[in-house]
């Protein structure tokens, strides 16, 4: 029998119509959003076959897979959010984003090579050598090369860079490469962590009230195929144990999710500034797990003294981050009369008092959450700590705006919860100029970010706007949250 959400019932309530003829409208029209679903997801898988075949073969260029599976994905979106479901939908979803990482999977990576590292570090801890001892071109090591000659001549930066991955990143490659030491089984793991991080995501929606379909948002989203299946970034794992510390932290679990929090912070080092938003005022287990989980991480491999901390010095000079040639919004600051002489340290100022007024603004929500889920989201609502922890997470991005596509995969999750126009436009945007001539660092990519900053804000008023005249009420009336399943 098929039931449909309170807040379903009282919008057709709101707009006149009968709730007996709403849930007849809502069943008949569910195998319509399945329909587009499927016709959707083939186009994408599809794509994603082209994205493979552009390795070798110049067709339709990266940017037009890319632009192409942008509209897909967008039209996919609206459907999901907008329209009625049923018992089908889910499966539709979960089995078009498996199809479409089987495809990326299979094939070589080709837009990144940092898994060849992966690999390459969990080979040289089972010649029971730390990875941030040598660079992977020192003669020390040479006689891992010829068994793994092929994946030694991919590292990049292998004669001068020691490894610049944590701790939880090196036990994580040790394990992989005990099973198996190939690209292709380290690029599966990854995939299988999106399984985790899908996991969390629909134990939230779920909790919150809102139907499980709206994890669409990340499963069809194309770049994470890119990235994840197809290049194997770790972000996939960091995403994971983000996904289960919010899972944690919405149960109330503190321990857990300090522990979670922390192994995150151990793969990729980003997640620490979600620490404000999922502490509780007055519990200091979380903050006690995450340094405790940290101090041991880093413990296990303190042998090599400070080198533990790896390339991650010479990395921030490498891209920017000391001198400020990293930074869009400074750049474009310097452009302005009067502020040629912005200094990189004005810049970093200016970051902390964003931080801090974001942190602010978590200790005045914490531990505010009640039972209550008329408004989950609210700063007394059950996922108050969502919102800050979001903001947090793309106040970083937009503020260092990364030059790489996979260093904001990990706003996709919070996306699927929060679906925002800004961040849809964030991301898309950068997607797809990512794939683009603009991607080259200099003057093109610089002239990449004006347009990305500028439609992110131009979105950001039209949300606004949205909120101040909320037409969409009168263009759909299926809401969001309507949840419609056997």
């Amino acid at each position: 029998m098929i039931a449909t959400t309170d807040r379903a019932a009282k919008s057709a309530a709101s707009v006149g119509i009968d709730s007996g003829v709403r849930r007849h409208w809502s069943v008949a029209r569910a195998w319509h959003t399945n329909a587009a679903l499927v016709l959707i997801g083939i186009a994408l898988f599809l794509l994603t076959r082209q994205l493979v075949s552009e390795y070798d073969h110049f067709t339709i260029g990266f940017s037009g897979v890319s632009g192409w599976s942008c509209i897909l994905y967008l039209g996919a979106a609206l459907i999901v959010l907008t329209q009625p479901v049923d018992r089908f939908t889910f499966p539709i979803i979960v089995t078009v984003a498996i199809a479409c990482r089987l495809v990326a999977l299979l094939g070589p990576p080709f837009l990144s090579s940092d898994v060849y590292r992966y690999v390459w570090d969990g080979v040289v801890q089972h010649a029971h050598i730390s990875p941030y001892r040598y660079v992977p071109g020192d003669a020390v090591l040479a006689f891992l090369r010829e068994p793994f000659q092929s994946v030694f001549d991919k590292i990049n930066r292998r004669d001068y860079a020691h490894t610049i991955y944590p701790p939880a990143a090196q036990a994580l490659f040790y394990l992989i490469t005990w099973i198996s030491p190939t690209i292709i089984f380290m690029k599966s793991v990854m995939v299988l962590f999106e399984g985790i991080t899908m996991y969390a995501l629909v134990s939230l929606l779920h909790s919150l009230g809102f139907r499980r379909e709206q994890t669409l948002l990340y499963a069809w989203c194309p770049m994470l195929v890119w990235e994840i299946a197809g290049s194997g970034h770790l972000d996939s794992a960091a995403m994971a144990f983000i996904g289960l510390a919010l899972l944690a932290r919405f149960r109330k679990h503190p321990v857990l999710t300090g522990i979670f929090l922390g192994v995150a912070i151990l793969l990729k080092l980003y997640p620490l500034v979600l620490l404000p938003a999922l502490y509780r005022r007055g519990d200091f287990k979380m903050p006690a797990a995450v340094a405790t989980v940290v101090a041991v991480g880093y413990a296990a491999y303190s042998s090599v003294g400070l080198l533990v901390f790896g390339f991650l010095g010479g990395y921030v000079k490498e891209e920017g981050l000391a001198t400020g040639s990293r930074y869009f919004l400074l750049e474009l600051a310097q452009q302005i009369p009067g502020l040629h002489g912005l200094s990189t340290a004005a810049y970093i100022v200016f970051c902390a008092a964003v931080f801090a007024g974001i942190v602010w603004r978590c200790g005045q929500i914490a531990g505010r959450d009640r039972s209550s889920r008329k408004k989950p989201f609210a700063s007394d609502g059950v996922a108050g700590f969502l919102p800050p922890a979001f903001a947090l997470a793309s106040a970083l991005m937009f503020l260092f705006s990364p030059h790489y596509a996979w260093y904001i995969l990990w706003l996709i999750p919070f996306f699927s919860l929060m679906p925002n126009l800004p961040i849809l436009t964030y991301v898309l945007g950068f997607f797809y100029l990512y794939t683009t001539d603009l991607a080259e660092p200099g003057p093109k990519m610089f002239l990449a970010n004006k347009i990305l900053y500028a439609s992110v804000f131009a979105a950001f008023i039209i949300q606004l706007a949205f909120k101040r005249w909320p037409i969409h009420r009168k263009l759909f009336i299926q809401p969001v949250v309507a949840s419609e399943s056997l």
